[in-house]
This record gives structure tokens, sequence and C-alpha cells, in this order.
């Protein structure tokens, strides 16, 4: 085990990280849910989401962003030519919150610990981060996601596009075109990558 986080180091096995979070009982919300939430996608995805905690959908489904945030986020995804089965999904926590309140520090602590573990197995070299739970985490920053929006930062050796979650955009249409700038800007990141591996293998 490591003691740091208490849960073992998968060395890069995703399939028996997600059935071990399965039996997860770190946190109180363990003993609420009715399923966890531990993500999905490709297990070698290029760019990897991360959102901030399941909703009642999710919760009773056990696949993240499967409500009307799960929809305008597939729309997202279809406007820049991508598909749910090219990129993968995962949450800051794994277990519904009550009432789809704001996750708890402690809470954040505990449960984070898998998500490194799943970053670690998937090994995408994009990161977005949806709202300011994941952003702020992602990041290790104070700073808000209405200033980070609209930038490519650097953490380690992944580089992230911070943007508004799609449930935000939802509640106010007026993000909904700060969101479409974001995945415009994952677009360009991601054809540059391309444009530029197509050249390295030319020379």
């Amino acid at each position: 085990m490591a003691p740091e986080t208490g849960i073992p180091s998968y060395h890069h096995d995703l399939d028996k990280l997600l059935n071990d979070l399965q039996m997860c009982h770190r946190c109180p919300l363990g003993d609420t849910r009715i399923h966890v939430v531990p993500g999905a996608g490709n297990p070698h995805a290029e760019v990897m989401f991360i959102g901030e905690a399941p909703g009642k959908n999710e919760d009773e489904k056990g696949v993240p962003f499967v409500g009307a945030a799960g929809k305008l986020l597939d729309e997202q995804l279809a406007r820049i030519g991508l598909a749910r089965d090219e990129i993968y999904i995962a949450n800051i926590l794994k277990c519904r919150p009550p009432h789809n309140r704001d996750p708890h520090p402690e809470e954040i602590e505990l449960c984070t610990p898998w998500l490194r573990e799943q970053v670690k197995a998937v090994h995408p070299t994009v990161l977005v981060t949806l709202g300011n739970f994941a952003t702020k985490f992602i990041l290790q920053t104070n700073t808000g996601i209405t200033r980070l929006r609209g930038t490519v930062q650097v953490t380690g050796p992944f580089r992230v596009i911070p943007t508004f979650h799609p449930a935000a955009a939802i509640y106010d249409r007026s993000k909904l075109g700060a969101i479409e700038e974001d995945f415009d800007l994952l677009k360009l990141l991601l054809d540059t990558d391309a444009k530029r591996a197509e050249e390295r293998l030319e020379e």
C-alpha cells in the first residue's frame, strides 16, 4: 500500500483499479451511493476529461455524464470531431454527494488518490478540467475557472485546458460560448499535435 494515499499503485492496470474502486468505503459517501461512478472511455485516450462528482443520473447508472450535462458534453465533442469512445471521462469524486452538494475537502482528499491512479493508467497528454473543483485540484491553484478558462496550462507532463462544467451552461446559457471556445482550443491543440507527428514521420 502507498502510505501517502492508502491505496495501491496499480502500475497502469486500469481494469483492476476500476474493479477495486467498486469496493471503496474510504469516506461516508460510500454508504449513501447507489453505484460507484469510476470513469469510462478509451483506456488509452489522448484526452481525459475530469469533472466534479456524479449526479443523480450517474449514481443510478454508474456511468459519468449521462444526464443533461452529458448530452451537452457529447454535442461539444461531436462538434470538434471527437466521440465518447475516443476520450476518457472521470470525476474528482466517485460517489454522489447527497443532494448534489459541493464536494467536501476531506472527501476530495480521500477520493483523489483514485483519480491520480486513473490518470497514471490512462496516461493522456491533455487534461480538460470541467469546473472549479477539477481545475483547482489538477492545477493546485486557488485561481477560479473564470480567470483560467481560455488558456492552456501545464502541470507535470500534462497540458491542461480548464473550462466551465457543462452543467454551468445548462443553468447559465451565457457560458455556452466560452465552452465552445475552449473545445475549439482543444481541437487546435490536437490538430497541432497530429501535424507535428506527421512531420516527424516524414523526416
